[in-house]
């Protein structure tokens, strides 16, 4: 078991809590999102009923497993962009890789996204050496990570949806990193869409609409 802290949809838009999801849920698919840097599973809560207003697929948040300095989750140690600290990520990476086995939908049919830390942990489960592709990456502020030990693929991703958004006046991780995983996709054989707005180290309000069309095409095409 991987132990991680999740909020649940329920199907009046509730949140359930529990470190598990497994809910008895009828569902088209699920879509899971991951946080940022000292944030936690409630940050991106929101998301879910933007990106899947028709509460269609099971709604998963999910909390980084360590506790770091300044507070709140971590996904892993900073250790420069774009290498996550090596020990802890090695140390997270297993325990999301089992959670997301452990989902009561298979990995192909779920929309695996995250912000900032949770976009390069996106990049990894979904990219990830010997992992199952799910049905998307939604990378939003985040970077490619590079990880001895843990290589990223890029075979069988023809036609294969991600979508990556980054502000272009990003202060935090600059947004050539999102246009460098958006190049390495696309050159890949990806179905990329890109989304870039002048804004911070932020989630835009005008990226919901192109990527909430994203996660219904993801769905719909499986």
């Amino acid at each position: 078991m991987s132990g991680l802290v999740s909020l649940v949809r329920a199907p009046d838009g509730t949140k359930t809590g529990g470190r598990d999801p497994g809910a008895d849920v009828a569902a088209a698919g699920a879509l899971v999102l991951l946080h940022g840097r000292g944030a936690d599973e409630h940050d991106l809560w929101p998301l879910l009923d933007l990106l899947d207003p028709e509460r269609r697929l099971l709604g998963i948040a999910v909390g980084g497993p360590l506790r770091l300095p300044p507070g709140g989750r971590h996904w892993y140690a900073l250790g420069g962009i774009p290498t996550p600290d090596p020990t802890t990520f090695h140390e997270t990476a297993p325990r999301l890789a089992a959670f997301l086995d452990e989902l009561p939908v298979p990995l192909e049919d779920v929309v695996l996204g995250g912000f900032s830390q949770g976009a390069v942990m996106s990049w990894a489960l979904g990219l990830g050496p010997g992992r199952p592709r799910p049905a998307a990456i939604v990378a939003l502020s985040g970077f490619l990570p590079q990880v001895e030990g843990w290589p990223l693929s890029f075979d069988k991703v023809d036609g294969y949806p991600v979508a990556v958004a980054h502000g272009s006046a990003d202060p935090v991780i600059p947004a050539s990193f999102g246009r460098a995983a958006a190049d390495t996709l696309a050159a890949a054989g990806a179905d990329v869409l890109r989304l870039e707005t002048p804004v911070s180290h932020t989630i835009d309000p005008a990226w919901i609409e192109p990527l909430r069309e994203f996660v219904a095409g993801a769905i719909q095409s499986r």
